[in-house]
């Protein structure tokens, strides 16, 4: 008996033994395969770079540089002037440049609260009367700079605060605490410390916060002013909604005036991946002292980007985050501040990616990389671990217009790095010949198969019929007419879709002429009050407003035209609704997919081409599909009454919905 098992055990190590060499060998070839792909993609960069430095080094090349000055000035205003949507664009882009200069009238001293709703303001008993303490870390402060803050703080039309000064100015500006002993003396809720030696933001700040006695911790820069109803409007938040953690809009000012301003940042409400890859909350944070319990404030190891760490720790802890979205704060721009220029402190961009790494682990992320994008050194573009090589199975909805298909499917094949894939081609009533026989040639492929729906064209319907036949952990929604631009766009998406707390991911996704077509969607927006694409038919290479076409980040909803979401999500919600046979069916997806609980998310690192309408024409000048289109907008503004009436939570109720390019309400 006992060498009965003795042999067991040896045929199972042996077949163990078996099982690794011929998964090593798999792994070999796939390696090999990989590594000659991208051998003839370097290949092909260098042969471009040489044919590059060829053209740049020709006599003719160089002596004709003004005349290609001149071209490319014509190319860009040609695009200006393209985007803008000819002359009617032109005076609407007018009309806006004069509503945002009545906007930054709005938002600065003509938004401060009347002599009666100041009055109004201070006379308000909340339930909860919070004592905020707000803390402020001086070195060397301009006199002028250290009056206007302080001043701002004492206009609050909510009064129970304590101003906490911590002064780590050197002797040659002794002035700075002279003039704060002169507050201290006419105002007690003002204290002050004088620190034997400056000990940076982070270490100047924690003093602040050893002095303060407040429930509540507000966060605010020497150099800075608040609008005089902050406090009162974050008090209210602390009442009505149980907020533990709130933040506001805010903007750049210079010069004398806040009505001098130079960016409005109105923001979204909290959205932990945009905070991940940008300090978007910023300003003006205030929080629950309870939240740091065990913690500490800010931390030496990140100055230049202590705010961003804390935001990120305290943020990750608070039971509810709640942003006002109206602009309370006025950053200062002067030449040694942030504000004005991150190269005047370029140990910051080091000190924020430290916060981001840092805030990554904690979540239990690994082996994860944060680099710097174009939009600006601290706009990060995240690299998360893809866990393991899941199969996604790529859905394809298809009637004819096989060179569109084909187009596809051969940009799938020779530009995806990530292997793992199937593809299901779901055939809809296709009659041209040349289908079905570019039909035979791919299923012949292991990866590819054609399965057939029989009834009319139902988007939703299509889609869920395909998703019957998928064998992978994830699914890709994916229109024929689309084209792989980035070869690690399966990569791209998938590495947020395996986060447990995401639902939907959606890419970039452009016209032929390198528009925008989509980088996600926001609720609400468009003629139709349903939804609408953000950024539509602007340049490629545009930053997007505040750098947004740079980094990932949430959004309400994504386009199915490339939709990537895990298999038991699909299924749990049944699918998309079949009520929605042409439009929305995606959008009501993905507002079902966040009532769940999940995060939807839109990366602009998976890019792709689509050639929208091509298969299946343009509803607009068809007068049926007009109608079902404007039957679907109805029955979607029915379902989604309550939540379109509160606004999408990633855009800002400042921002117009007539328009894609978040321009400001008139």
């Amino acid at each position: 008996m006992a060498n009965d098992n003795i042999g067991s055990h040896q045929n199972k190590d042996e077949l163990d033994v078996e099982f690794y060499r011929q998964a090593y060998e798999q792994e070999k070839v796939r390696a090999a395969s990989l590594a000659g792909r991208l051998a003839d993609a370097k290949n092909e960069a260098d042969s471009l770079q040489f044919q590059l430095d060829r053209i740049k080094n020709n006599p003719v090349w160089k002596a004709s540089k003004p005349l290609r000055q001149t071209m490319h000035w014509g190319i860009r205003n040609y695009r200006r002037l393209r985007n803008l949507g000819g002359p009617k664009g032109i005076v609407r882009k007018l009309k806006q440049k004069k509503i945002e200069a009545e906007a930054k009238k709005l938002h600065g001293t003509a938004s401060f609260p009347t002599p009666e709703q100041a009055e109004m303001q201070r006379n308000t008993k909340f339930d909860r009367m919070v004592k905020i303490s707000i803390l402020v870390p001086l070195y060397n402060t301009p006199i002028l700079f250290l009056d206007e803050m302080i001043a701002s703080v004492q206009n609050q039309t909510y009064e129970n605060w304590e101003l906490c000064l911590a002064d780590g100015s050197d002797s040659a500006h002794d002035n700075v605490g002279a003039r704060c002993q002169e507050y201290i003396a006419k105002d007690k809720r003002i204290v002050y410390k004088k620190l034997e030696t400056n000990e940076g933001i982070a270490g100047n700040t924690n003093e602040c916060y050893s002095m303060a006695t407040g429930e509540y911790i507000g966060l605010f820069d020497h150099d800075d002013v608040l609008h005089p109803a902050a406090l009162y409007e974050y008090v209210s938040v602390i009442n009505e909604q149980g907020a533990d953690y709130i933040y506001c809009d805010e903007t750049t000012f210079k010069g004398d005036s806040i009505d001098n301003m130079i960016t409005l940042h109105f923001k979204p409400d909290f959205a932990p991946d945009n905070l991940r890859a940008n300090n978007y909350i910023c300003h003006f944070s205030v929080f629950a002292r309870e939240l740091l319990e065990g913690t500490e404030l800010f931390r030496s190891g990140f100055d230049g980007s202590q705010d961003h760490d804390m935001i990120l720790r305290l943020t990750t802890n608070a039971k509810k985050v709640v942003h006002v979205p109206k602009l309370l704060y006025y950053w200062r721009s002067h030449k040694a501040s942030v504000a004005s220029d991150i190269s005047a402190k370029p140990y910051a961009i080091a000190a924020a990616k430290g916060a981001v790494a840092d805030h990554l682990t904690r979540c239990g992320f690994k082996n994860f990389e944060i680099k710097s994008t174009r939009a600006f050194d601290t706009i990060f573009e995240i690299k998360y671990e893809i866990k393991s090589e899941d199969k996604i199975s790529i859905l394809i909805p298809n009637k004819d217009h096989i060179d569109d298909l084909r187009r596809c499917i051969d940009s799938i094949k020779t530009r995806s790095t990530y292997e793992n894939y199937e593809i299901i081609v779901i055939e809809n009533n296709s009659v041209e010949k040349e289908t079905f026989d570019y039909y035979r040639t791919i299923s012949k492929q292991e990866n590819i198969t054609i399965v057939t729906y029989t009834g009319e064209f139902n988007y939703a319907k299509i889609n869920n019929f395909g998703a019957g036949f998928a064998t992978g952990e994830y699914l890709l929604l994916l229109n024929n007419d689309t084209q792989v631009i980035s070869m690690n766009w399966l990569e791209a998406m998938l590495m947020y879709a395996q986060r447990s707390d995401v639902g939907a991911v959606g890419a970039k996704l452009y016209y032929g002429d390198r528009t925008i077509q989509h980088a996600g969607i926001v609720i609400g927006l468009g003629a139709h009050r349903t939804a609408g694409h953000t950024h539509y038919k602007i340049n490629y290479d545009n930053l997007g407003y505040m750098g947004k076409l740079c980094y990932a980040q949430n959004v309400s909803a994504v386009t199915g035209a490339c939709l990537m979401v895990k298999k038991s999500i699909y299924e749990e919600l049944g699918g998309l609704d079949e009520s929605f046979g042409v439009a929305l069916n995606d959008v009501d997806f993905c507002l079902r997919v966040r009532e769940k609980g999940y995060l939807n998310v839109f990366t602009p690192f998976a890019e792709l081409y689509h050639f929208e309408s091509a298969s299946r024409g343009i509803d607009a000048v068809d007068e049926k599909k007009a109608k079902r289109y404007e039957e679907e907008c109805a029955l979607f503004r029915g379902r989604w009454k309550e939540v379109l009436a509160k606004g999408d939570p990633y855009y800002n109720p400042n921002f117009s919905l007539d328009h894609s390019d978040y321009a400001l309400k008139a």
